[in-house]
């Protein structure tokens, strides 16, 4: 398996610690920043629309198995738990796009460390990405 860094985050969480538990607790502002090859394929994105942004969490703990989530008294195996600590730490956060220039995305609600490895971008549709949508189109 060969992944493909696509470009970087500029953020102002410096070191574990400073960011939030969840990118959507942030209202900071975050700079995804292309490199050359890939910024053809931000074609068709949109201020003010919301992202699905993977990247890698470099820094995270890649032999931790078991973790105590925050607010919990007891430990759970981290596949259970929303744990930057994992096998492999691939991150997932929706963010909001708030501009956009040639090669950089300003976007909110991330929780990545400065300078992490940025993996990929998708739109993020409600309708196929939240399971409140199916919850209530069960319920009809």
């Amino acid at each position: 398996m060969i992944l493909k860094e696509i470009g970087k985050i500029k953020s102002p969480y410096k070191v574990k610690g400073e960011a939030p538990r969840q990118g959507k607790l942030s209202k900071e502002t975050m700079i995804l920043e292309m490199f050359p090859e890939f910024r053809d394929a931000m074609y068709g994105l949109e201020e003010g629309q919301n992202i699905v942004v993977i990247y890698w969490g470099d820094r995270a703990d890649r032999a931790a198995l078991r973790t105590v989530p925050p607010g919990k008294d007891r430990e759970y195996g981290v596949f259970a738990t929303r744990s930057p600590n994992r096998p492999n730490p691939l991150a997932l956060n929706v963010a909001k796009i708030m501009s956009i220039d040639e090669e950089k995305l300003e976007v909110v609600g991330l929780d990545a460390l400065d300078n992490s490895p940025l993996l990929d971008i998708k739109i993020y549709i409600p309708a196929m990405d939240s399971l409140e949508n199916e919850k209530n189109e069960q319920e009809s």
